[in-house]
């Protein structure tokens, strides 16, 4: 779609589009008069998409906002976002939206209608800002396609939405470990290897919750200290077959390779070693698994299964690293009693396996590394992301700046005329 452009005319403002050329110039679509930047763009975008349309007048769609959703998931959002991601978008839909506005024809919905919605969702719920830009990103991109793809409205009414300003969110300040809470953690998990070693994993890595997880042992080259990330793990509601699979990372760039130090390449080590034997121990017991590929209508894969090998066909084991000591695999489940533990008995509340991400970039860079260098290190494309979202200033690393910055900038004037004193004689 063109570009609309708004500019201010005096003290009105005016919307321009360029249409196709005649005789080889540049010819453009322009309309002022009006009296906000809001309007403006809401017109142009009517505009021009009566231009598009060849001039015709735009039937309007009579269905309802709540029926349109239900569209857009099926057809836009399994073909186009992750499992996890049209979750957490169906509860968005169907607690928040559909309650308020999903009655509404999706035609009637206009951009001040919206923001009155948004406005009043945003006062009545303590959510974090990050669950807040959730439900925008609903509604921006339900209206997009509605516009631009399917052309069920004339224009989009949500271009101009954004989240009020809030003094206070709810809290969603990611934790930071301290050196003495991870020995905590460690010292009291040290009984459960595959925890320690997942945990240490992330620890030393700053992988994704999901990517720690889906990890086998032919993604780990231990003998030159690389670990290839390629996969990301995500659960669905259980069948017979269970409910793990196996999915691509969050992002195109989240496939990478990172280095690991001599300390994680150790525990690997020395945990592999230890499931080996686990093997040999449980015999015809322990659990092996396999991915078995799930099928569209069409014949295509949309989905790789983890499922658990009944001995009865031989199938291409899939070596999971992180599994029970009897090779059960639990996915992300595994760190579930580990931090129930970690919240009501080490008193280490608000704090979540993930922030184990942030603490190793926030550590990192405040080390001497690149931001650049962190963000790929993270599996981010930009480094904003990195910068916005995952990396903290450390008090201590607040106060020795300050300290540096004050040192090398002291002169001996400056030293000479702090000392302030009142002078002799002086009446006060």
């Amino acid at each position: 779609m063109t570009e609309v452009r708004i500019m201010k005319r005096g003290e009105v403002y005016q919307y321009q589009f360029e249409i196709a050329p005649v005789k080889g110039k540049r010819k453009y679509i322009n309309k002022s008069g009006f009296k906000t930047k809001a309007e403006a763009l809401e017109a142009g975008n009517a505009a021009y998409t009566e231009y598009l349309n060849a001039g015709k007048p735009f039937k309007e769609s009579k269905l309802s906002y709540s029926d349109y959703l239900d569209y857009w998931l099926e057809n836009y959002c399994k073909n186009n976002l992750k499992y996890n991601t049209i979750e957490s978008y169906r509860t968005i839909i169907n607690k928040y939206i559909k309650p308020k506005i999903g009655k509404y024809r999706i035609s009637s919905l206009t951009s001040v209608a919206l923001n009155n919605f948004i406005t009043e969702i945003v006062n009545e719920h303590d959510f974090s800002r990050e669950y807040f830009k959730n439900l925008l990103k609903v509604l921006k991109g339900s209206f997009r396609e509605a516009c631009n793809s399917y052309g069920i409205i004339k224009y989009n009414p949500s271009l101009t939405l954004r989240l009020p300003k809030i003094d206070k969110y709810d809290n969603d300040i990611k934790h930071l470990y301290t050196e003495e809470e991870i020995d905590i953690i460690l010292e009291r998990f040290k009984d459960n290897e595959p925890f320690i070693c997942a945990f240490l994993t992330s620890c030393f890595t700053g992988m994704r919750t999901g990517e720690v997880f889906a990890l086998t042992w032919e993604d780990i080259d231990l003998e030159n200290g690389i670990i290839n990330v390629q996969h990301s793990v995500y659960d669905k509601p259980k069948d017979k077959l269970g409910r793990w699979f196996l999915g691509s990372t969050k992002t195109m760039s989240g496939q990478r390779k990172i280095f690991i130090g001599e300390t994680l390449k150790t525990a690997l080590k020395n945990y592999k070693q230890m499931q080996k034997e686990l093997q040999i121990l449980y015999g015809k017991e322990y659990k092996y698994y396999h991915i078995e590929e799930v099928k569209n209508e069409y014949g295509k894969v949309v989905e790789n299964r983890i499922v658990i090998n009944n001995n009865k066909i031989e199938y291409k084991n899939i070596n999971l690293v992180f599994t029970k000591r009897d090779g059960t695999y639990t996915g992300t489940d595994l760190i579930r009693y580990p931090f129930k533990v970690i919240h009501e008995k080490l008193g280490i509340e608000k704090c979540r396996f993930y922030d184990l991400r942030g603490s190793y970039a926030t550590k990192i860079l405040n080390n001497g590394t690149e931001l650049k260098e962190v963000a790929n290190l993270l599996g981010h494309s930009n480094v904003e992301t990195t910068e916005n979202y995952y990396i903290r200033s450390i008090e201590s690393n607040k106060r020795l700046a300050v300290n540096e910055f004050d040192s090398k900038n002291t002169t001996e004037v400056i030293k000479s005329v702090i000392g302030f004193q009142i002078k002799e004689g002086e009446v006060v």
